[in-house]
This record gives structure tokens, C-alpha cells and sequence, in this order.
């Protein structure tokens, strides 16, 4: 009996470590977290509801843990609850537990004895569908009567568990009915059905729960991480728009100071013209006023001598008019009109007007605008300026001297279409001075030869990305793709199988720029700085130095070579007849009405409708191009010992197709082959 005391004793001061933190209570279904620590079931489940820590120790799980009953401490607790049942000690406890959670107290009071209705039940008897204390449960435990009689712990709803038709146990669960049923239900409602026993049923769907969990987890990780690159992404936003304000602050900036040190240089040039005639004109101040004085001292002398009252004495005075007579005074011509003066303002004019022009467009639209008033030399609002102030623009082709009469501030530039050196102007005495901006330098700057090369490569490509002020580099240049060849191309070709759709082509002497020379029966074609007398038609391109052969296709296969005289700067392609000859989109492959592949800047890219792809130089010394109207493609190969291709354009044969070709380099020259 001493031995029972002090065993109940002992458990009795483990009170503290059988109490859940949470509800302050002994341990309802007590379960273990992977940190160690121990809380009730339905206590832990509630603290879960945005994220899976630890009540006590606060460690953070990135999943839910994987919950199990501990068995040892469940059994441990309900000794402690039986030993403390028995005393007066534990039922003080229980009351005040009772008071501080109602609702968990309410839950285990109904687990009562079904006999005595006082004590707590021990076991449930699933055969008697009742529960028993450890007093009235003795005849299931001695008597051999009960012996079949399935015991189990205390069961909360064992009424739930009764079926209402046949108050039987449900022990099985329908699969096809999901609901749980009875023995006798198997046996006449639910005959033929699929059944499980409802802790498998509860397996199966605790892994299906479980794979919704981990579907969730994933979506939700998913979503946070597009989440944090979204904001990732608006910060990098946040951090270009502050590099391109302060790439398009900075150009602006040395736009302000470069017009700033021309208008200081202007103003400078005023000022001096203004006291060189200053000091012009008090010169002659000074000298007209000391004649004045002469003439007036000549005046009050002769004036004495008329009043000279003796004759004799009279004739005898001689008098001679002094030095000062003998000159004119004039009025100089000091103005400021001096070269400089007027240049410096019909420049200032000149720009402010273009400005105002250029400003007008949108902004999408201002650098092709620009590059094509470069590229024509069309600068109307600086001809209109200049001819404000009696100047006339100079024309192509023109001498040193006329070229000097339009204002220097907007010197002339190469054009596109001529990227290889400028004719040289005659040299000068004392070089001037010139001023160096962003987007254009004078005839004086060592890049200029390439300047109309380098504009037009920016008319190409669109200017992407890159900021003002600062060079391109890998990471803002637009990567092109490069094209591969389509599966229907082999990999090469016998010429001879090519000759056989073989046609004879010359140059159309119309449709060729004047700055493209026709030689060799109009076989040959050349680029020359100079211009040829070609008379003006409709069909003459006017901006780019190209030319079309003069006949066209429209349906069956033709096949031409030709020969190149270089890999660069040089462009063969196909156009319609209907291609625009004039305008800054007359350039082959910048329109839809045009295909082309061309050599630039040893970069060889296909081009249509100014989109490129950038393709794999083979570096051809001859070009074949293979036409079929009828499938709508033109195929161009590289012929050495046989024809390998290495691009192929598809189009619709809307109209008759013409063999088109663009030279670019001062020169170079396209030569149609003889094929044999």
C-alpha cells in the first residue's frame, strides 16, 4: 500500500511535464514535432494557420510535419488521470483545469462509464456498444463469458458509429457509396459493393490529402517565386530608368555646353567686329575733327585779312590754304557683316530651324528622319535659313569655293550609299577649327569617311537600346538569329543539275544609280564617287547605288550566277518591279516588296521587310541563285566545285520578280557570269 502511495506520488509531480503548453491542461492526444516538443492534437493544429512553427521554441518548419500520436506519453497520461481520479488532491485539479478549458473538459466528461455514469471509462466494448470503468469492466476481463467481446480505448462517438438501420457497428466502409456501413448492410443494401475497413479508407485518403498538400506546396512556390521576380524585375526597371535618364541627361547636358561654347564664340566674334569698328571709326573721328580745327584756324586767318585796313600791307600778306582741304571726308562702311558674323548666325538660324523641323516628328520617327536628311543631304530648313542671309547650299559635285558659301557650323556629310573615301577638298593654309558633336563631325574628323556607313548601320539596326553618350556594348547590342538552313535544301547541289534552269541576264540601264557604271555589254556593274550622265527616269533609283538586270520572272525556275569583287559591302537579292526608287525605303530588304543578302561590315544577313537574320559567312567568291516561281522560293548558294547553300528566302510570285543587287563601296563591282 506504501509502495502504491508513493508510486502515485511520483507521478504526481510529473503534473507540470504531462500539461500542454498551449491549453494548460494534461495532454489530449498528445503528439511530437520534429523539434521534440509535445502538444496536444487539436491545440497545435489550431496555432497552424499561415506557417508551421514551434509554439514553444519557435522553430520554423517549411512544411507541415507529419503528425503521430506518442503512445508512451498518451499511456503515461492516462495513469496519471486514473490516479488522480482516486484522490481528492486530482479532482481539485480537474476542476480547475475544467474552469480554465471548458470545452476539453465538456469532451472528456462525456467518455463516462455507461454503468455507473460517474467513473471514466476505461474501455469501450465494441461487441456491447457500451463503455466501462475499471470497476464494471471486470466481468469482460474475468469472466469468460465476455471473452469474445472486442475491447478498445474509450470511444468519444460511439453512437455515430452504430448504424441507424440494423444498430450494428459500422466496421466497413463502401467505396462506391462512400459512406461507412454495417455487417448487415454489406449483406443487403450494399451486396456487390466494393468495401474497406474505415482506418484503410482513412489511409487512403490521408495520402491523397497529403498529395494535395504537396501539389499546393509546389503551387505556391511557384507563384512566390514569379512573385519575386516580378519585383526583382521592377527594381531592375527602377535602376535602367535611372541609367537612361542619366545617359539622356548627360547628352543633353553636352548638347547645352557645346551650343553654350557657340554661343560664347559667336558672341566673341560680334564683340571683336564691334570694337575693330570702333576703333576704325574713332580714328577717323580724331583725324576729321584736327582737319575741322585746320579748316577753322584757315577760316579766322582769312577773316583777318579782309579786315586788314591798309592796301598795301593787304597785298603783300600772302596766305595758303592748309593741308586739310585737299581731303574728302567720307563716311566708312563698318558693319558686321563679316564672314564669320554671318555665318556664325545663319548657322544658329540654320540649326534652330532644323531643330524645329526634326522636333515635330515623333520620337520613333526622328532618327530615320535624320538619317535620311543626311543620307539625300536634304536640309530645307538650313537651304531656307541660308538663303536668308544670301547663301545658297551647295550642290553634289561642286568646287572648294562653292561648297565654302554655305554656313560651316552644318557641314556636309558622306552620304550612305558612297561609304568608301570622300574626295579630298584642296588644302588649306590654316585649318578651322571645328566643333565635334554626338551626331556629326566635319569633313576635318578622321571618321568621317565612315560616318554615312555608320548612320545608315544605325538606321539598321534601329539604335536599340543604346544610350547616349555611352558605346555599345555586347550586352546592348540586339543578339540576331542566325538562320539555318531549311530540311528541303540538301547540303549541296551539282552545278550541272543547276545550269540546266540556266538564263542569260544583263543590267537595265535605267533602273542603275548614277553612281553605278554599266560596262562589258551591261554585264558588269561598278560604284565610282563619280556621276554618271544617266538621264532622269522613274524607274533610276535615286538614294541607293543599286540596279535591276532587265528581265523579270514570273513563273518556272531560272537559276544566274555572279561574280563579287569582295565580300563587303555588296548585297544580292530580288525585288518586285513595283520597289520604291526614290525614297530612304528604296534600299533592297528594308521594304516588303524586296529580298536580299548582303555582305556589311563582313557581317553577311538576310534581309525582308527590315527584318535581319544573321547567317554563316561562307565568304563566296561566286554567288548562285536558284528562282522558283512556282514553289515561291529563291535559294542562294556559294559555288566553288559545287553549289552549297546557305540561305533560302519564301515569298508569293504576286508579280514579275527581278534580279536586284547593291554595291556599296567605291570600287567594288558585280559581274553576271557566262554560265557554261
Amino acid at each position: 500500500m506504501a509502495e502504491a502511495e508513493e508510486t502515485g506520488f511520483s507521478l504526481m509531480s510529473l503534473e507540470d511535464e504531462l500539461t500542454c503548453s498551449i491549453c494548460l491542461s494534461t495532454f489530449d492526444c498528445p503528439v511530437t514535432i520534429p523539434c521534440g516538443h509535445n502538444f496536444c492534437q487539436e491545440c497545435l493544429l489550431a496555432t497552424w494557420k499561415d506557417s508551421y512553427s514551434c509554439p514553444q521554441c519557435r522553430t520554423l518548419f517549411a512544411t507541415r510535419p507529419e503528425l503521430k500520436k506518442n503512445t508512451v506519453l498518451s499511456t503515461v497520461v492516462e495513469t496519471f488521470r486514473v490516479r488522480s481520479g482516486k484522490s481528492d488532491g486530482a479532482a481539485a485539479a480537474t476542476a480547475s483545469a475544467a474552469a480554465s478549458k471548458p470545452e476539453k473538459k465538456k469532451k472528456k466528461d462525456a467518455i463516462r462509464c455507461d454503468t455507473c455514469m460517474e467513473a471514466v471509462a476505461a474501455q469501450t466494448c465494441l461487441t456491447c456498444m457500451a463503455s466501462f470503468c475499471e470497476e464494471h469492466l471486470r466481468p469482460h476481463r474475468e469472466n469468460p463469458t465476455f471473452r469474445l467481446h472486442q475491447l478498445t480505448n474509450p470511444v468519444e462517438d460511439l453512437m455515430e458509429r452504430i448504424c441507424s438501420d440494423h444498430y450494428k457497428l459500422m466496421e466497413h466502409f463502401c467505396s462506391q457509396h462512400q459512406r461507412p456501413i454495417c455487417t448487415l448492410c454489406l449483406q443487403h443494401a450494399h451486396r456487390g459493393c466494393s468495401f474497406t475497413s474505415p482506418e484503410e479508407q482513412r489511409s487512403k485518403k490521408e495520402a491523397d490529402l497529403r498529395e494535395k498538400l504537396v501539389f499546393l506546396d509546389g503551387k505556391l512556390s511557384k507563384n512566390e517565386t514569379v512573385i519575386s521576380q516580378m519585383r526583382s524585375m521592377q527594381n531592375k526597371l527602377k535602376e535602367s530608368a535611372i541609367h537612361r535618364k542619366s545617359a539622356v541627361a548627360a547628352g543633353y547636358q553636352q548638347m547645352r555646353d557645346m551650343l553654350t561654347r557657340e554661343e560664347g564664340e559667336a558672341m566673341k566674334a560680334i564683340d571683336k567686329e564691334v570694337e575693330t569698328g570702333e576703333v576704325k571709326i574713332r580714328g577717323l573721328v580724331t583725324k576729321f575733327s584736327e582737319n575741322v580745327n585746320n579748316i577753322s584756324k584757315a577760316k579766322e586767318d582769312i577773316h583777318c585779312l579782309l579786315a586788314q585796313s591798309q592796301t598795301l600791307a593787304f597785298l603783300q600778306t600772302s596766305f595758303n590754304l592748309p593741308q586739310a582741304v585737299s581731303f574728302d571726308p567720307y563716311t566708312p562702311r563698318i558693319s558686321l557683316d563679316s564672314k564669320k558674323v554671318v555665318q556664325s548666325e545663319a548657322f544658329a538660324l540654320t540649326l534652330k530651324n532644323y531643330l524645329t523641323e526634326l522636333l515635330k516628328h515623333p520620337v520613333e520617327a526622328r532618327i530615320p528622319k535624320l538619317i535620311a536628311d543626311i543620307n539625300t543631304g536634304t536640309y530645307a530648313a538650313g537651304e531656307r535659313a541660308a538663303s536668308a542671309f544670301g547663301h545658297a547650299p551647295a550642290s553634289t559635285g561642286t568646287n572648294q569655293e562653292s561648297e565654302q558659301k554655305f554656313p560651316q557650323a552644318m557641314p556636309r556629310l558622306p552620304r550612305s550609299h558612297s561609304p568608301g573615301p570622300q574626295p579630298k577638298p584642296a588644302q588649306k593654309k590654316k585649318p578651322q577649327k571645328t566643333t565635334k558633336t554626338p551626331s556629326m563631325t566635319t569633313e576635318k574628323s578622321p571618321g568621317n569617311k565612315k560616318l554615312g556607313k555608320s548612320m545608315e548601320n544605325l538606321l539598321e539596326f534601329g539604335v536599340k537600346d543604346i544610350p547616349m553618350g555611352h558605346p555599345a556594348t555586347a550586352d546592348t547590342k540586339e543578339k540576331a538569329e542566325t538562320s539555318d538552313i531549311p530540311s528541303e535544301i540538301g547540303p549541296f547541289e551539282k552545278r550541272t543539275e543547276l545550269l540546266k534552269y540556266g538564263t542569260v541576264l544583263t543590267f537595265d540601264q535605267r533602273t542603275a544609280h548614277k553612281r553605278i557604271q554599266l560596262s562589258d555589254n551591261f554585264t558588269k556593274a561598278s560604284v565610282s564617287d563619280e556621276h554618271a550622265s544617266y538621264p532622269d527616269c522613274p524607274e533610276r533609283f535615286a538614294v541607293c547605288s543599286q540596279v535591276l538586270t532587265s528581265k523579270g520572272f514570273s513563273a518556272g525556275r531560272h537559276y544566274w550566277e555572279v561574280r563579287l569583287s569582295s565580300n563587303n559591302f555588296i548585297g544580292v537579292g530580288l525585288t518586285y518591279s513595283s520597289i520604291d526608287r526614290k525614297g530612304p525605303t528604296s534600299r533592297l530588304g528594308r521594304n516588303d516588296k524586296s529580298w536580299c543578302v548582303e555582305w556589311f561590315n563582313v557581317k553577311l544577313s538576310a534581309w525582308h521587310n527590315s527584318s535581319e537574320t544573321v547567317l554563316v559567312n561562307p565568304n563566296p567568291k561566286r554567288v548562285g541563285v536558284l528562282l522558283d516561281c512556282e514553289e515561291g522560293r529563291a535559294t542562294f548558294y556559294n559555288v566553288a566545285d559545287r553549289a552549297y547553300p546557305f540561305h533560302s528566302f519564301n515569298f508569293q510570285c504576286a508579280e514579275a520578280v527581278y534580279p536586284a543587287f547593291w554595291i556599296f563601296s567605291s570600287g567594288s563591282f558585280i559581274t553576271l557570269c557566262k554560265l557554261q
